[in-house]
């Protein structure tokens, strides 16, 4: 006997909901992969690059049904000024997206407990780079609080002009549903390329969100560089900046000049449960 699907509204609830458990399992491969490589000494940077990368590929499968899933304030934002999406719901995205890294954290924080007192007794920035990004990744490479916010405008505009070709559905949109796993290849690719400045946070949800995790649970420097600067807000700012420069990149020097897929459709948009992030 057949059977058909019953079709909900979505509500602002669900696609928060799904947001969050989206930026949540991202956060867990994420987080949970440094903290092996750094405190267990298990892996490399190109593990932690994968696992970053399946991590978000897994989080898009998760969220990606109700919202596309952005899983990034940053990404958020550009749609919302590049595509057509909604700026009520920008707030709620990014505070849901934000909750669902900073609880992730937590998790990796519990689980590693052990290991990371062993390795770091003092919870200092040998080991707060677990959570949350630094300018040379804590060591002295010459890059400080500029180099990073320079680096993460740069990282964040590949990911964002990528995103958008990879979704358009006027481009050459991959098909059965492997957007999420070329998404997350995208990320892998940044990561083993765009790694050394500034730890490709990319995405300012995955940074504070963690590094907030971090600095209740006993990392007292955590919102300051291994110089003493202020640091915490540049994987905020700078990935926002960089994700609009990425979309403006895209749309000015190949989405206008595509041709439109439907009639019906406005120039240049991309259907919302169509974006991923």
């Amino acid at each position: 006997m057949a059977t058909t699907e019953t079709v909900k509204a979505k509500t602002l609830l669900g696609e928060c909901s799904a947001e969050f458990l989206g930026t949540f399992i991202l956060i867990l491969f994420g987080v949970g992969v440094v903290a092996q490589v750094v405190a267990g000494g298990i892996g490399n940077h190109d593990s932690i690059a994968w696992a970053w990368g399946l991590g978000v590929t897994l989080g898009i499968y998760v969220a990606g049904r109700m919202t596309g899933a952005h899983l990034n304030p940053a990404v958020t934002i550009a749609l919302a000024a590049f595509r057509g999406f909604s700026w009520r719901k920008v707030a709620p995205y990014a505070l849901a997206q934000f909750l669902g890294a900073f609880l992730a954290a937590l998790v990796v924080r519990w689980n590693y407990t052990e290991a990371l007192n062993k390795f770091d007794p003092g919870l200092t920035r040998k080991s707060q780079i677990v959570f949350s990004t630094l300018p040379g990744n804590g060591a002295d490479i010459g890059v400080h609080l500029w180099g990073g916010f320079r680096d993460q405008i740069i990282g964040t505009a590949i990911l964002m002009l990528l995103i958008l070709a990879i979704t358009d559905l006027r481009n050459t949109a991959p098909a059965a549903n492997l957007a999420p796993f070329i998404v997350g290849l995208v990320v892998v690719g940044i990561g083993m390329a765009w790694g050394t400045n500034a730890g490709y946070a990319i995405n300012p949800a995955r940074d504070f969100g963690p590094r907030l995790a971090s600095f209740i649970t006993g990392y007292g420097g955590a919102f300051k560089d291994q110089f003493g600067e202020v640091y915490f807000w540049v994987p905020i700012v700078a990935p926002i900046l960089g994700a609009l420069l990425g979309a403006l990149i895209y749309d000015q020097l190949v989405g206008r000049f595509l041709p439109i897929a439907d009639e019906d459709e406005e120039p240049g948009r991309i259907p919302e449960e169509d974006t991923t992030a």
